[in-house]
Order: structure tokens, then sequence, then C-alpha cells
């Protein structure tokens, strides 16, 4: 079952794909069972799919809880390029989930802070730009209130 909704990630159907991040959201939520396969998760953060890039942003910031390996410490410098991805959706995805990551793993706190304050949004269209400002300023407030 597991291993379906894994390779589900994947599928070039994105109702299905999505279909699967949400049941593997959920399960991620309740037990560690999900986060044997965060190796595969990372992979997915440099996928030339933005989709699977945003998919893997997600799982990897909600098994953040179950990071006992330190797994997301060795790879949170390439978490964090995502900040600035190339396409805006996948930047705002890796925002909103930054907050979740500093909840869980509070000596990446300072490191996460740092990047949100110190990026740079000017290549964005000028559409995109307040919405991903806001919510950087969104993700910093949540992370400093930790």
């Amino acid at each position: 079952m597991l291993e379906k909704q894994i390779t589900a990630l994947s599928s070039k159907n994105n109702n299905v794909a999505y279909q699967a991040l949400k049941e593997l959201q959920k399960l991620s939520e309740e037990s560690n069972e999900v986060y044997a396969y965060l190796s595969k998760f990372m992979d997915m953060i440099n996928s030339d799919n933005s989709y699977l890039r945003m998919r893997g942003l997600t799982l990897i910031a909600i098994n953040a809880r179950w990071d006992v390996d330190h797994q997301i410490d060795k790879i949170i410098s390439q978490y964090l390029q995502h900040i600035t991805d190339e396409k805006s959706i996948v930047a705002r995805q890796c925002l909103q989930m930054l907050p979740q990551i500093a909840q869980f793993k509070p000596e990446l706190k300072d490191m996460i802070i740092a990047a949100l304050q110190t990026a740079d949004f000017s290549h964005y269209a000028d559409s995109m730009r307040p919405l991903v400002r806001k919510d950087r300023q969104k993700a910093l407030v949540a992370i400093n209130a930790l």
C-alpha cells in the first residue's frame, strides 16, 4: 500500500499524484512509517518537474518530526535553495513548509531564518513577487514565534 502511494507521487496524472501526496501527508502526521522513504523525497526536490519538487519539499517537511537520524540537517542547504526556486509556486510551497521544519528541527532555525532574510525574489514576475514576499513574512513570524 505504502509503496503504491510512493510510486503514485511520480504519476503523470496529477490527480493521482496529488491524492497520493495527501494520503502520505496524513500518514506522516500519524506515524513514522513514511519517514523510511525520506531519501526518495530528497531526490524529488532535484527533479526538473516542479510538481515533483513541491511534493518532495512537502513530504520532507512533514516528516521532520521523525528525523532522529538528522537526514534533513544534511540537505537543509539544498532544501533552502527552493526558497527562490525558478517556479514561484515551488518557492511558495517551500516557504509555507519551513515553519514545520523549524518546529521539529530547532537546531536549523537560525539557518532557515538567515536564508529567509537574504532571499532575493527579484526574478519573479511583478504579479507573484508580493505573494512570495508575504509567504516569507508569514514564515518568519511563525518561526520566530517558536
